[in-house]
């Protein structure tokens, strides 16, 4: 049973997918493993390569490799409690596990859309500015860029987690979610949950918007700037190297905007568990597979490495 009383909860039950029949929760950790495992191969793949061959020690490329990083700590923090909640669904979480998976969660999820947002930046200078791109995108200016983004997210998670678990709990302890996330515990307060509810939707104004606005004056630029372009080829080169990154960039601010941005009065439990579900596993993965392997650079990055093992043993 749940140690709780009146006044506080030291556990809580993930809901999750504790409604699927067996079978059903069998199928989907399969499916789920298969994804995380090509989630973490196709990210340590692309931080290895880009390591290795010094044809991709560039900007975009250094930001390409912090994406991957942060994008497989986040999948970390998620993933495996998941899958072990598929076959145990009746398994609790300390309260201070609750803390710290929120933590690390939000921490690499804001730093994600901040670093879209800096990748947005590099992508403008590099095709508004070229002349000026090697002094504007230095060693330190990415370096501080990448920094930021990461102190930003540690910032926001400290004021997040500060906001929520200072909440009284009382005897709601079943989490209607597969992970712990800040609007399901919110609805678990037996207090009001008003300027939490503000605070939450600020973050996510300044987590999703800001960015977003930042990603689309940038595009609006970019795309006036590419169609000055003379040269059809190289018009093509142009728009290549941008539609990666806002394929990955629709997705991933649309299904965190789905979630956080919505009127709570319009939130369907059931609905917000199947985005988490994208944006948890397919967004990390697409990242890899949309905005690095089928670049070119990259594909060559891969031949160079497999012809030059043999050589090398």
């Amino acid at each position: 049973m749940l140690k709780s009383n009146t006044t506080s909860v030291t556990e809580f039950l993930f809901e999750g997918f504790s409604s699927f029949a067996w079978q059903h929760r069998l199928a989907l950790f399969a499916i789920f493993l298969t994804l995380y495992f090509l989630t973490l191969s196709g990210n340590v793949i692309i931080v290895s390569i880009i390591h290795l061959d010094h044809h991709l020690h560039t900007p975009m490329y250094f930001f390409l490799a912090v994406l991957s990083i942060s994008d497989t700590c986040y999948t970390v923090t998620i993933i495996p409690r998941m899958l072990s909640d598929l076959l145990n669904p009746y398994h609790t979480i300390a309260f201070r596990d609750c803390v710290v998976q929120i933590f690390f969660y939000l921490t690499f999820g804001i730093n994600n859309c901040f670093l879209l947002m800096v990748m947005g930046y590099d992508r403008y200078v590099a095709i508004c500015n070229p002349l000026r791109y090697s002094v504007i995108m230095g060693k330190r200016a990415c370096f501080h860029l990448a920094s930021g983004s990461l102190g930003i997210g540690l910032g926001m998670a400290i004021v997040q987690v500060t906001s929520v678990f200072s909440l009284p709990f009382c005897d709601g302890f079943v989490i209607p979610h597969f992970f712990c996330d800040v609007r399901p515990l919110l609805k678990l307060a037996c207090t009001d949950t008003t300027i939490n509810e503000i605070i939450n939707f600020v973050v996510s104004v300044c987590v999703l918007i800001l960015p977003m606005g930042v990603v689309f004056v940038s595009y609006v630029v970019i795309i006036s700037t590419i169609l000055k372009i003379a040269s059809a080829e190289g018009r093509k080169k142009a728009f290549a190297t941008c539609a990666s990154h806002l394929t990955v960039v629709i997705i991933h601010y649309g299904c965190t905007a789905i979630i956080y941005m919505k009127p709570k009065s319009q939130s369907l439990l059931g609905q917000e568990r199947l985005i988490s579900v994208t944006y948890t596993l397919i967004t990390p993965l697409l990242n890899p597979l949309v905005y690095s392997l089928r670049n070119k650079e990259v594909k060559d990055a891969l031949r160079r490495a497999l012809w030059q093992k043999p050589l090398l043993s």
